[in-house]
């Protein structure tokens, strides 16, 4: 993930008209600071446009995101701004059947797809670069003009159903399922994409709707234009396209505000028995920072996770190198309303109550000047550097990267990551263990099978 270290300071709102291609009007409000190569525009509906001039290959990619997912989703909608996303791709104005449909992905030689996640919804899709005008014109139709049928519906609930299935074959899903019930209580909905399987399997077209007027307006959405293109012409195609797309005149998000996620208040632990659970799993959770109230931590968050998985790290030597566990892993996940803080942990399934102590050991050490050295520090941060050049190498990529920035952080914050990483301090990550995660509470949870339960007895040491 891509996080920001510095609050940026508000920008006053400036509105000009620019003239361009055909002397349209764009609006240029706070003009982001970008990567080169990069180009941003705001159209008068509200819609941002970034286009990225990337000519490795003769193919251009286009993306449009929008702020919605699970953290829009209250219980009686939970799971369906999911199954909106699978019905994008089926009939609209120009192309009423999901046949035509597919026939002009065919035509146009596209690959394509979307994806949901807590506070993103995108579609996206590669072909020639040719193809960027009917490309456009193809995504305009699939993102204003949908048509929900009750039979395409019926249709293509059991699909999005059968992947909430085959994540529930997973053990590591069931661990996780359960602990986010734990971790966010009555608002675990809003942190859940993949849903709820009565909601799901009950949905309607007339929730399709609902979802669509709340979310689906330009000023709540973003346009990436990526390959082999020139940024005029590609601003100028979409204006022209998407520039009649009415403004919805209200912010969806304070219109319909998301609630805030309650503080944990206790420590947790949890033992579930899975006959599928060949090999036990632990997990830990805390609910750690978010871009809007502590960026700084968000990057810290990050190099400090890149340190605890260099083999050199004491935690991996405590718990890998010493035969306690497989696998160790911590992760951050930058969002804008609370993002969580994780271990995963692989044990030794002969050794699950010394992994745990051990576990706990390192956490309690976590905020001590001395658990990592200086010159970790500064290998962390390479390899955070070498993880951007990675990432950068496919064109293809690069909008959905910048997609999820700007849904849970900001543009800036995604253009400025890879140098406020390099800025981050011992201090600093001190700060962030010390504000949330030591002595702080926090979930944890154990999947066994019965088995395997049954000789370690896992409910008499791994609790509170």
């Amino acid at each position: 993930m891509i996080y920001i270290y510095l609050n940026y300071k508000n920008y006053c709102m400036k509105i000009c008209k620019l003239l361009l291609g055909f002397l349209f009007p764009l609006i240029a409000i706070a003009q982001p600071h970008l990567p080169g190569g990069y180009y941003w525009q705001k159209m008068p509906n509200g819609l941002e446009v970034v286009v990225i001039e990337n000519a490795k290959v003769p193919l251009a990619t286009i993306e449009i995101a929008v702020k919605n997912g699970a953290y829009t989703e209250g219980p009686e909608y939970s799971g369906l701004s999911h199954l909106f996303e699978h019905m994008f791709f089926k009939a609209n104005k120009d192309y009423p059947d999901q046949e035509k449909f597919l026939k002009r992905t065919q035509e146009l030689g596209m690959i394509w797809n979307g994806t949901t996640g807590e506070e993103r919804v995108n579609y996206f899709f590669t072909f020639n670069k040719d193809s960027l005008q009917a490309g456009l014109t193809f995504m305009n139709a699939a993102i204003r003009f949908p048509i929900y049928r009750t039979a395409d519906m019926q249709k293509e609930r059991p699909v999005v159903d059968g992947e909430f299935q085959r994540a529930e074959s997973d053990p590591g899903f069931q661990i996780w399922f359960e602990g986010q019930k734990k971790l966010w209580g009555d608002l675990m909905t809003r942190k859940n994409p993949i849903g709820d399987h009565n909601v799901i399997n009950t949905a309607t077209p007339q929730k399709m709707m609902i979802i669509k007027n709340k979310y689906y307006h330009p000023n709540n959405s973003i346009l990436v234009i990526c390959g082999d293109v020139k940024h005029d012409e590609a601003f100028a195609l979409a204006n022209k396209i998407f520039g009649d797309w009415p403004d919805s005149g209200f912010n969806p998000h304070e219109k319909y505000p998301i609630p805030e996620f309650a503080p944990l208040t206790s420590t947790e632990y949890f033992v579930k028995e899975s006959a599928i659970a060949q090999t036990p799993y632990m997990m830990y959770w805390w609910q750690g920072p978010d871009y809007r109230h502590d960026s700084a931590a968000t990057i810290a968050a990050d190099v400090f996770s890149t340190i605890l998985r260099m083999n050199s790290s004491k935690w991996q030597q405590a718990l890998v190198d010493k035969g306690l566990a497989t696998y160790a892993d911590v992760n951050y996940q930058t969002l804008s309303y609370v993002g969580p803080i994780s271990i995963f942990v692989i044990p030794n399934p002969n050794k699950l109550k010394e992994c745990n102590e051990e576990i706990l050991k390192q956490v309690k050490m976590w905020h001590q000047n001395d658990y990592f050295t200086k010159e970790q520090l500064a290998d962390a941060k390479q390899i955070l550097r070498r993880n951007d050049i990675r990432r950068n190498e496919k064109p293809s990529s690069l909008a959905s990267q910048l997609t999820y920035q700007w849904c849970s952080t900001s543009l800036d914050y995604y253009t400025d990551y890879l140098d406020n990483c390099m800025k981050v301090s011992k201090k600093d990550i001190q700060k962030y263990v010390e504000k949330y995660i030591t002595e702080k509470p926090f979930v944890a949870g154990m999947i066994i099978n019965a088995a395997m339960n049954k000789a370690a007895n896992a409910g008499t040491f791994f609790k509170p």
